[in-house]
């Protein structure tokens, strides 16, 4: 099959990050793939470019998806980056396409979803009613409050030690004007952020949070973001106490969500033990891969 390739202009540029793309198409202009580079440009993350990379499934083993990725490392390597990094199912044509051109398994995620039925509300009162001396629970919608935003900013730094594989994934610093854009870009697309964090009575700061993000229409499914407690807060059981606040109130304020999403990397297993005791049930695992440049 010819196949044609055809930079595009795209618009998704953020304080974060800009993004090249590519689409493919056979003799007749018929688009058969694309491509999107997300190149990072905050400090710490310079070096990293992410790939998303999709070929029709009647159009596979043509040739389309080879000439995307072409495009897209040569852009890479042209724009000075060290790695580029993408994801593919456990079993999928990604999972065999990417090692036979040079990259390599760096983290392995576990996806799990807990549906309306699977959640036992009752057993997740008693968890939230839970005595955790000096420490008390709160919760927002959309982006930070002004007094707990000094805060949480800080609390942000509970991911730092993240498990994260072998990827060369730098560091990301988060400031108060990267957490009000996630939540300017969250709400911009129509979606739903709600926050629940641990508060340290001591002195007021936030010891730890978690997220979860819901379709604006509250059907579908929502899908956890972020969960960290920092350093000097751990071995208190903040990480179920604010998650299985999270889940009460989206079922309670989204009565007709399909069910709720999360992803833990396989060598976190104090997260997986308690997405297990909240209920979740694993659907499916996804490997990241890096090319190095």
């Amino acid at each position: 099959m010819t196949v044609r390739i055809t930079p595009l202009t795209d618009p998704d540029a953020g304080p974060s990050s800009r993004r090249l793309a590519w689409l493919a198409s056979d003799a007749d202009a018929v688009p058969v793939g694309s491509a999107f580079l997300r190149l990072f440009t905050r400090a710490g993350q310079e070096h990293l470019a992410e790939l998303e990379l999709r070929v029709h499934p009647a159009e596979r083993r043509k040739g389309a998806g080879t000439r995307l990725l072409e495009a897209a490392v040569a852009a890479a390597r042209e724009d000075g980056r060290r790695c580029v990094v993408t994801q593919a199912e456990a079993g999928s044509p990604g999972d065999g396409f990417l090692p036979a051109r040079g990259f390599r398994r760096v983290l392995t995620l576990v996806f799990a979803r807990l549906p309306p039925a699977g959640a036992d509300v009752t057993a997740l009162t008693r968890i939230i009613e839970e005595p955790h001396p000096g420490y008390r629970l709160t919760s927002w919608e959309g982006t930070v409050p002004d007094d707990l935003a000094e805060t949480y900013v800080e609390s942000r730094h509970a991911m730092d030690d993240m498990p994260m594989g072998s990827t060369d994934f730098g560091t990301v610093t988060w400031d108060l004007e990267r957490v009000r854009a996630a939540a300017a870009a969250i709400e911009k697309r129509g979606d739903l952020l709600h926050t629940v964090a641990a508060v340290d009575e001591s002195d007021g700061s936030i010891a730890g949070f978690t997220e979860l993000v819901v379709p604006g229409d509250g059907e579908g499914d929502g899908r956890h973001y972020g969960t960290g407690v920092l350093p000097r807060h751990r071995g208190h059981d903040l990480g179920r106490w604010m998650k299985a606040a999270s889940i009460r109130h989206a079922l309670e304020r989204h009565p007709d969500l399909g069910g709720l999403l999360t992803d833990t990397a396989d060598n976190n297993p104090h997260m997986m033990r308690i997405n297990d005791a909240l209920g979740y049930a694993p659907t499916h695992t996804t490997f990241e891969y890096q090319l190095d440049l």
